[in-house]
């Protein structure tokens, strides 16, 4: 059935019990009797437009991977999640501990939770548990109309599980190479006694080396929640996390020099590691609390606010390759911080809807408000001890850095938001999506040894707009416009505060979700400019003339080919673009960024035939890049995953990753990174 043909009544209805249907964080498999419905996979994401809708029913370009699919691939860091959908580079340094890298759309992203920003300062890293998520939403693009300043690659959103109002529960275990091994608690329904209180527990314990010689990480993870419905028209959600991780930490950084380029020694061997493994240590500890508030008024309109305080505390020691000083030595340096990073995010929004007999209108009127303050020690040694052999590295001919060689900085930043976005739906074809922002951003970044201060201080007004049309057969075509911004701190050569960047995106696309089909087929083409990038002048000072450009064409679909046999496949073209217009060099192809991506994944539920039995296997093709005058090759690399369903609650997965073990190099951006090795990882599940 076709959710274009709805009564505006009934379209309500649907939208509620789908948003309703995710966001309640039951247990999502189906069993292997049953086939799906078509409204079950028509995803609904609340991160493209702030309010709950079909995605192919928006004119944003926008992707989800559900629960299901997060523990059916077993994705283990948040930059695994969109390996299987367009218009997303992962991967590119490597099997990272530290870090999530995500390119999206040749662009950097903003990574939020809950729809409240994540900080990512620097070496300041937070990153989400993915056995704590319900799922991950995708907004591609600029999105400053809806989140303030951002690079314009887009917004990824981390929904963390919520309460259920059913009881259930998980205990896993796995284990697989590199010396992987987890267990994980997740339990919810009622709170007992109650008709109005429910919790939701989720707990972890994870060990594994990494993919470099003598790396590891250590991670505790536990995230209580409690949902409390006041009343028919008001519920609250309080989430709370906390996450402890100890690493020797992943320094993926190789040289040109036996990676892509030949030497008389041979290649370096990927597991190879430059750093001090004995010193180096990277100690994150992580915690949140905050809640979302949703108050009904009436018929027409509601109150919605979600509002977190998230602390992370670092102490980082990391040595590295720096670059090569005989025919088969290196320099290192080091990085060290030893500090914390605090933050208070707030969003306000009223989401009102009314109808009439051809129009059904969402308004949304928002305020935000973002403050954080990162401070502590660091120290950078770009001569950290002697040379070190590149191909039979010897490690503890280094003296370590002391407090003296440390400075302190304090880096503040806040922001204020006023937003407002309408969205008409007239006679069930036609959606039209308009809206503007005002933000007022600060950032403040002093190294008290020195007393150097660099500002910005930055009033910006954000636009986006969209039209789309839902045909009967249900092919909808749509054209999108947006805007990014993202403040610079420093002055330029004359002690003026820089300009912010500025992104702009127009977009053509095609959503089509036929009656027929369980699933969905999107495809657009699209160009990203970003503007007031710092470049080198022949002077030597930094100069506002960069430009970064991306035309790219995305294909991507989700769907069931049979009742038993679904599909997730992507196609991405990127011709990303640096024009350095500083100096008469011509543009040059963004490093990192590769032309053509394409992925594949396939399952197969095998029913009655072998009850229980599921398969899957996929493949991820990444085209050659380029930096400057060095060529890193394509590569494709294969995963599988089998699970079994025995007995009544028990259910035992293997996944592989890279099934081939391929040795290839992922990237190069002056230092070139090995991709990911094949990784085996088992799991056992009681589920009830």
């Amino acid at each position: 059935m076709s959710i274009h043909g709805f009564s505006k009544p009934l379209t309500r209805t649907v939208h509620t019990l789908l948003a309703a249907g995710f966001a309640a964080g039951s247990w999502p498999t189906l069993a292997q009797d049953e086939a799906p419905t078509h409204l079950e996979t028509l995803e609904i994401s609340a991160t493209a437009l702030k309010v709950e809708a079909p995605l192919v029913e928006t004119p944003r370009p926008a992707s989800v991977v559900t629960e299901d699919e997060l523990r059916e691939r077993n994705v283990q860091a948040l930059d695994e999640t969109f390996r299987y959908r367009a218009g997303v580079l992962s991967g590119h340094y490597g099997s990272d501990n530290d870090t999530d890298w995500f390119k999206v759309r040749g662009f950097d992203q903003a990574t939020y939770q809950d729809g409240l920003r994540i900080y990512r300062e620097g070496f300041y890293q937070w990153l989400p548990e993915t056995y704590g998520l319900e799922r991950v939403e995708l907004l591609k693009g600029p999105a400053s109309i809806l989140y303030g300043e951002a690079p314009p690659g887009g917004i990824i959103n981390a929904i963390s599980k919520r309460p259920t109002d059913t009881a259930q529960g998980e205990i896993q275990v796995q284990l697989g190479t590199n010396d992987h091994r987890q267990v994980a608690l997740d339990t919810s329904g009622p709170v007992t006694g109650s008709d109005s209180l429910s919790y939701r527990l989720v707990g972890l314990y994870r060990f594994a080396e990494g993919d470099i010689d003598f790396t590891e990480n250590e991670r505790y993870y536990v995230a209580p929640s409690l949902t409390w419905d006041l009343s028919e028209d008001t519920s609250l959600t309080l989430l709370t996390s906390f996450q402890k991780d100890d690493a020797v930490p992943y320094n993926g950084f190789k040289l040109p020099y036996g990676t892509v380029q030949d030497t008389p020694y041979g290649k370096v061997d990927p597991s190879t590691n430059y750093s001090e493994p004995s010193y180096d240590t990277n100690e994150r500890t992580q915690s949140s609390i905050g809640y979302s508030l949703s108050h009904r008024l009436d018929d027409t309109w509601k109150f919605q606010q979600d509002v977190r305080y998230s602390t992370l505390d670092l102490l980082l020691r990391s040595s590295y390759i720096l670059y090569q000083t005989g025919p088969r030595e290196g320099a290192r340096g080091l990085t060290y911080r030893d500090g914390t990073l605090d933050s208070w995010t707030v969003d306000n929004r009223m989401v009102g809807t009314w109808f009439t007999d051809r129009t059904e209108n969402t308004l949304l009127i928002g305020v935000d408000y973002q403050d954080l303050e990162n401070k502590g020690l660091e120290g950078n040694d770009y001569a950290f001890g002697d040379p070190i052999d590149l191909f039979d590295p010897v490690y503890g001919n280094f003296t370590p850095l002391s407090r003296d060689d440390l400075f302190r900085r304090t880096i503040t930043k806040e922001q204020t938001g006023l937003y407002l976005q309408n969205q008409l739906r007239l006679d069930d074809h036609w959606v039209f999506l308009a809206g503007v922002r005002y933000d007022q951003a600060k950032t403040d970044n002093r190294d008290h040894g020195t007393g150097e201060r660099q500002r910005a201080d930055d009033d910006h007004v954000s636009f986006s707009g969209g039209v789309m049309y839902l045909a009967d057969n249900g092919l909808s075509p749509y054209v999108s416009w947006s805007d990014s911004f993202q403040p610079i701190a420093g002055t330029d050569s004359n002690g003026n505060l820089y300009e912010p960047r500025v992104g702009q995106q127009l977009e053509f696309g095609v959503k089509y979700a036929p009656n027929d089909l369980d699933g969905y087929v999107t495809a657009s083409v699209y160009n990203i400019k970003e503007e007031n990038s710092l470049v080198t002048s022949p002077g030597g000072y930094q100069v506002q003339e960069g430009l970064r450009e991306t035309q790219g064409f995305e294909l991507e679909t989700v769907a069931y080919l049979t009742d038993r046999l679904q599909l997730n496949a992507a196609y991405t073209y990127n011709d990303a673009i640096s024009d350095n217009r500083s100096d008469d060099e011509p543009e040059t192809p963004a490093a990192l960024i590769p032309r053509h991506m394409a992925s594949a994944w396939l399952d197969y539920a095998f029913g009655e035939r072998v009850p229980g039995l599921k398969v899957g296997g996929g493949v991820r093709y990444v085209g050659g890049t380029r930096d400057g005058t060095i060529e890193i090759p394509s590569y494709t690399v294969m995963d599988l995953m089998a699970q079994y369903d025995f007995m009544r609650h028990w259910q035992a997965r293997i996944n592989v990753t890279n099934l081939a073990d391929r040795e290839y190099v992922a990237s190069c951006d002056y230092w070139c990174y090995y991709g990911e090795a094949r990784s085996v990882v088992g799991t056992l599940s009681y589920r009830w």
